[in-house]
């Protein structure tokens, strides 16, 4: 299990790394393949998870396309893989209770696995623990500005 830090009111695991545009994490499980979930923020601006969804296992992405959808309540459509590979796994645990995303983003909450085509693609996230910390910092404070989080 990750060591989860507070910043800015949230729960953040420092030990993977995290895709800016999608506020989704990615962690290695093997050489060149990566274990997929939403960050805290992610969850938090979703509202309560309904209904997820997954593409089948051995379907290939490209960096932008949907890997499945999301029902919540202030979200619903298609969540973009981050990277590109052939999916792998997917976590039935939250196809039948979608809240444990909520719960446990960091760990029994993760999404998908991909056999990753281009690991260099990484190279574009934000990793290391103090650009974490104020790159996640810094989001919660833009979204507050923008009326996205509640105060």
């Amino acid at each position: 299990m990750s060591e989860i830090t507070e910043v800015a009111g949230f729960g953040v695991a420092l030990d993977r790394a995290y895709d800016p545009a999608g506020h989704f994490w990615v962690s290695m499980v093997a050489s060149a393949r990566a274990r997929i979930g939403m960050d805290a923020l992610g969850v938090e601006t979703s509202g309560t998870i309904a209904q997820l969804a997954f593409l089948p296992t051995g379907e290939h992405l490209k960096r932008g396309e949907a890997f499945g959808s999301l029902e919540a309540a202030k979200f619903v459509g298609p969540l973009t893989s981050p990277l590109s590979g052939r999916v792998t796994a997917t976590n039935d645990a939250v196809v039948a209770d979608p809240s444990l995303v909520e719960r446990d983003p960091y760990g029994g909450g993760w999404l998908i696995e991909l056999d990753l085509d281009d690991p260099g693609e990484l190279g574009e996230f934000i990793s290391g623990a103090d650009a974490i910390r104020d790159w996640f910092a810094a989001e919660v404070d833009d979204y507050r500005l923008k009326g996205v989080l509640a105060e």
